[in-house]
């Protein structure tokens, strides 16, 4: 696969990476756990490039860290570029909670280091940002943690550019990462744009629309009980009816040009930008090897010109 940095002074990773959550988290939670097949996912992502693997302390909360830390033993942790995140707390029924305070940042490290079986993360991440506590505060516990050898880099998720900028006058930002998609457009306003010039590297989740925008579902009924994309806006049965004009319009552009409309919407993601390096989430070989075939495809001006005159979706995000 070929490669970038993450961000203009961070490590090289191919440009697509992995988003480890769904492995054990949000999706499909009636099924059963297949360990053995994810670990595997992740080999296979290391081995075709897609070096950037990409967790968090709250997936499960802590199993998604345990499982990505049994794929990396081994030699596997060399060959990647690791990412966690801290600052979200499962509070159960009541959903999530926020929690920035430096105390927490301090002790959820070496947790999620034990989890993980190594001794540094690449890149740590803030999950969230904390209203309750000045960002300032936070980021500079996240220092301490690079200053300790802990971290190698620091980024944030979900993020405003003021919100950057407050950051950056603490310690310097890797990487920003935010939902980015073909119906999620938000960050091509002034985040990315700001990233772009400050040589921050941009990390789209969900960059195929939580699996929508590559056709894989057609109807409401084709969710899986117990998956929390059963409780989105986008995904009710009328909205979803109304989105797969969407899937339509980039499933057309992928037959045009022989590729799939997974490739292709993640194809348009790599093209918004050098430092744009998207983490599809996939526990399934298959899918897989499709998200790092769009690597290799290069849309055309007509092409993207097409993808950028899609339609807003019907809903909101959450």
């Amino acid at each position: 696969m070929r490669t970038t940095t993450l961000g203009s002074k961070g490590p090289q990773v191919g440009v697509v990476g992995l988003g480890c959550m769904g492995m054990t988290h949000a999706y499909d939670l009636g099924a059963t756990r297949d360990d053995v097949t994810s670990i595997s996912v992740i080999h296979q992502a290391i081995d075709l490039g897609m070096t950037l693997i990409d967790t968090a302390d709250v997936y499960g909360p802590f199993t998604n860290e345990e499982l990505v830390g049994k794929a990396l033993a081994g030699g596997w942790r060399d060959r990647a570029v690791l990412a966690t995140k801290v600052g979200l707390l499962s509070a159960g029924t009541a959903g999530l909670v926020r929690d920035g305070s430096p105390e927490h940042v301090r002790t959820s490290i070496d947790d999620s280091l034990k989890r993980l079986g190594t001794d540094h993360v690449d890149l740590y991440q803030l999950h969230r940002v904390d209203t309750a506590v000045p960002i300032e505060e936070t980021w500079g516990a996240m220092a301490e943690v690079v200053a300790a050898g802990k971290a190698r880099l620091i980024g944030l998720s979900e993020v405003s550019v003021e919100e950057i900028k407050r950051a950056q006058a603490v310690h310097p930002v890797a990487s920003v990462q935010s939902e980015m998609s073909l119906w999620t457009r938000d960050a091509l306003d002034d985040v990315l744009p700001y990233c772009a010039e400050q040589g921050i590297a941009f990390l789209p989740f969900s960059p195929l629309g939580r699996g929508f925008l590559a056709g894989r579902f057609a109807s409401f009924d084709d969710l899986p009980q117990d998956d929390f994309r059963r409780g989105l806006p986008r995904f009710q049965q009328d909205a979803l009816r109304a989105n797969l004009e969407i899937v339509g319009q980039v499933r057309a552009v992928a037959e045009r040009i022989g590729s799939s409309p997974a490739r292709v919407a993640l194809a348009w993601v790599l093209a918004q930008g050098r430092y744009v390096v998207p983490i599809p989430g996939t526990k399934t070989p298959k899918y897989l090897t499709d998200n790092a075939g769009s690597a290799d495809v290069i849309l055309g001006e007509a092409e993207l010109a097409e993808l950028n005159a899609l339609p807003a979706p019907e809903g909101g995000r959450y």
